[in-house]
């Protein structure tokens, strides 16, 4: 049987929304499989045009680079802030914010907490990774309860440094967030979960219901120093148990999606 290339059906293909170059993740990291998620439900939702990212500083410093519309970048935590002026200067615009959990839940605290508080209508992607990646694994607000890095080499220590914070149990626990949601990058039945929290985020947005955001648990074989394969079950046998996935605040407006 002779197939012809025009007869062919084209089911999985580069997102338009991503720029095809190298990037300067690690060997491993789940930045690379977040950023595609989040251009393909860009594509998906025909948002290119109208999109508007706000880069964080950290290992996702150079996002700016990946996505194909348009980009800025923010002082370091401040990107819901940023976020929150874009989109009131442009309230038709779909604005994200692309941020790790140092920049997010360390030095933006703040910034995070009360765009939530006061529902504005942006959406969030908050990557997990259980440390400070970009500057050489030292211990997070999200490094686990014995869990050694450079700066705890004999593991966390909860009654010096304290507890992990949860940072989506946290906001969900505010008025103005309309979605709130954890998954998971460690397995494809959990990354098509993770595309399918992140639709609901920006879904939320478009409909005009408050505050979104999606928090991905990502694996960090660099500072982990693991190999990507040990990496993925770290995070199932450690991560999972402190951090359960989950919706942890869906606007009543939200329960018709089907997709």
């Amino acid at each position: 049987m002779t197939i012809h290339l025009e007869d062919m059906q084209v089911i999985y293909q580069h997102p338009e929304s991503l720029l095809n170059v190298n990037t300067h993740y690690c060997p491993g990291c789940t930045h690379g499989v977040a950023h595609r998620l989040v251009a393909e439900v860009i594509d998906e939702m025909n948002l290119r045009n109208d999109c508007i990212g706000v880069a964080s500083v950290g290992c996702s410093v150079f996002a700016y680079n990946y996505f194909d519309f348009d980009f800025i970048q923010s002082p370091h935590g401040r990107a819901p802030a940023m976020a929150t002026g874009v989109k009131r200067v442009h309230p038709d615009k779909v604005v994200l914010t692309y941020q790790g959990d140092g920049d997010m839940i360390s030095i933006g605290t703040a910034e995070i907490t009360h765009a939530a508080a006061r529902g504005e209508n942006i959406t969030v992607i908050f990557i997990n990774n259980a440390n400070y990646g970009m500057t050489g694994g030292q211990m997070a607000p999200t490094t686990l309860p014995g869990q050694k890095t450079t700066s705890s080499p004999k593991g966390r220590d909860v009654e010096q440094a304290g507890y992990p914070i949860r940072a989506s149990e946290m906001l969900a626990t505010l008025d103005g967030a309309g979605y709130i949601a954890r998954r998971s990058l460690h397995d494809p039945k959990n990354i098509r979960l993770a595309k399918k929290a992140i639709r609901t985020a920006f879904e939320t947005q478009v409909r005009g219901l408050g505050f979104s955001m999606v928090e991905l648990l990502s694996i960090c074989p660099t500072n982990w120093h693991l190999n990507p394969a040990a990496s993925t079950r770290w995070l199932e046998e450690n991560m999972l148990p402190y951090y359960p996935l989950g919706d942890y605040k869906v606007h009543p407006a939200l329960k018709d999606l089907k997709f």
